[in-house]
């Protein structure tokens, strides 16, 4: 199936919970399998870049604008939850288990700024073959 970034978006904010409720992955990896791309499973949000490269996905240069579609993975922090954290861009929020009000997700990624690599799929169209039939 070829990916879809607007149907993945559309089910992230279509699921999105008031406040996060600790299920990051979960809701992104289905977001992102609502967009046509299954890319497996894993315990920890921190483990699915892999996952997301095997799809392909490929991270982007640090000074790269997100755009739709769009997933981040970030490392835990000192403290924080060891699972690290992962969300997906609509295009002006980014939605895990919760609509966030910026990338990190919540104030100890915040304040901490763990290491994080932001994942994009291309989508290559391949220009079908019109063969004309005429009639003599």
């Amino acid at each position: 199936m070829v990916w879809n970034k607007y149907a993945a978006a559309d089910y992230a904010k279509a699921h999105a919970n008031a406040h996060s409720t600790g299920r990051c992955a979960e809701y992104t990896r289905k977001a992102i399998n609502a967009g046509g791309v299954d890319i497996g499973r894993t315990l920890h949000a921190k483990d699915y870049g892999p996952l997301l490269q095997a799809a392909g996905f490929n991270g982007i240069e640090a000074d790269d604008l997100p755009v739709i579609g769009d997933v981040v993975i970030l490392q835990p922090y000192a403290g924080g939850n060891h699972s690290g954290h992962m969300a997906i861009f609509d295009g002006q929020y980014w939605y895990s288990d919760f609509k966030q009000r910026d990338m990190w997700g919540g104030p100890g990624y915040r304040a901490a700024r763990p290491a994080y690599k932001i994942y994009r799929k291309e989508v290559v169209f391949q220009r079908a073959l019109a063969f004309e039939c005429t009639l003599m």
